[in-house]
């Protein structure tokens, strides 16, 4: 939390366009209260907050009160987690995720619907029943548009619940453009279409993994952090379909095998698994001139927002002329 102002106003200056936050160690809400106090322009939300370790009201509330305090600046993203997370860290029910997560979006829009226009709540799900809300516990219309809600996917019920019911939806760091093409925007596209809703007000947001630095060591570094991550994400199986459109299945298993063995050094093995044409498929690798330009022939006709990805030790200021790259290249 110390850290949260001076890293604000760090990424409002180098011209970010948004900041958000994830819930790892930390909560992700609360440093957005300073980040919202000490910026003007920059766009703010969790990248994710974990929906099911939280009740609709709950969420609703929570970025109620964040949009409002931001002026309208706050963007509610959230995440399913996966089964193991939920029963034994959260202690919370798990079952039907894509179900699940397309009622607890729904619910919230019906919360907000109950505070901004005044219309009786009654909300009656599956999974969540939301029917009571007196004036004294209404915290009223906000001044601005309700938040946006994006949701984090992977498989393709989950893309289609976020074109369905969501604003956009986070790819994973772990995927490719060929999968992005060939299996998320068709899904997304398959819940615009069951919504009635074309994809003209829906965003994508990227998050691809880049390796990169100012010299040879760092940038010998950046690919070792690279290869790490994405033989950590091959491993798990939830993932194996990204690798198997791209005919490394056995990649995955053998990854998997790797991860449960009793090898004190098998992370770093893992990742000597990963060879130069999956590591750039997967990620995108050079020099810092070459990033902006790179990530855009890659990722410009297939998302509206970019983050990088970049799992290994690295300076702020090194971002900024990629970012100013990526601008300009948007804007031509």
């Amino acid at each position: 939390m110390s850290q949260v102002i001076a890293t604000a106003v760090q990424h409002e200056e180098a011209g970010y366009s948004g900041l958000w936050t994830s819930e790892s160690k930390h909560d992700p809400f609360l440093p957005l209260t300073l980040a919202a106090e000490h910026t003007r322009d920059l766009e703010l939300g969790t990248s994710i907050a974990v929906a099911f370790a939280r009740s609709p009201m709950t969420l609703a509330h929570t970025a109620w009160d964040l949009q409002r305090y931001s002026e309208g600046r706050f963007m509610l993203g959230l995440g399913s987690q996966v089964k193991p997370h939920i029963e034994r860290r959260f202690s919370m029910p798990w079952g039907q995720p894509a179900n699940r997560m397309r009622e607890l979006v729904s619910a919230i829009r019906a919360i907000w619907d109950t505070w901004q226009n005044d219309v009786p709540l009654s909300f009656k799900g599956d999974f969540y029943q939301h029917t009571l809300m007196t004036p004294f516990f209404s915290p009223g219309p906000l001044p601005t548009a309700t938040p946006k809600i994006v949701i984090a996917a992977v498989g393709e019920s989950m893309c289609e619940v976020a074109g369905e019911v969501c604003d956009g939806i986070f790819l994973h760091g772990f995927t490719t453009e060929k999968y992005v093409r060939e299996v998320t925007l068709p899904a997304i596209r398959r819940g615009r279409e069951k919504a009635g809703r074309s994809m003209d007000d829906f965003e994508v947001y990227g998050l691809p993994l880049t390796a990169t630095g100012p010299d040879e060591q760092s940038s010998a570094d950046a690919v070792k952090g690279v290869r790490d991550q994405i033989a950590f994400y091959g491993s798990t199986p939830t993932y194996r379909k990204v690798l198997e459109l791209h005919g490394w299945g056995e990649l995955g298993d053998d990854l998997h095998a790797m991860s449960r063995s009793a090898d004190p050094d098998k992370w770093s093995k893992m990742g000597d698994m990963i060879d130069d044409e999956v590591l750039t498929t997967f990620g995108v690798v050079g020099e810092p001139g070459s990033i902006g330009p790179a990530l855009m022939e890659r990722y410009g006709d297939l998302m509206d927002r970019l983050q990088f990805y970049a799992p290994y030790r690295h300076d702020t200021p090194m971002w900024a002329p990629i970012i100013a790259d990526i601008k300009r290249l948007g804007n031509d």
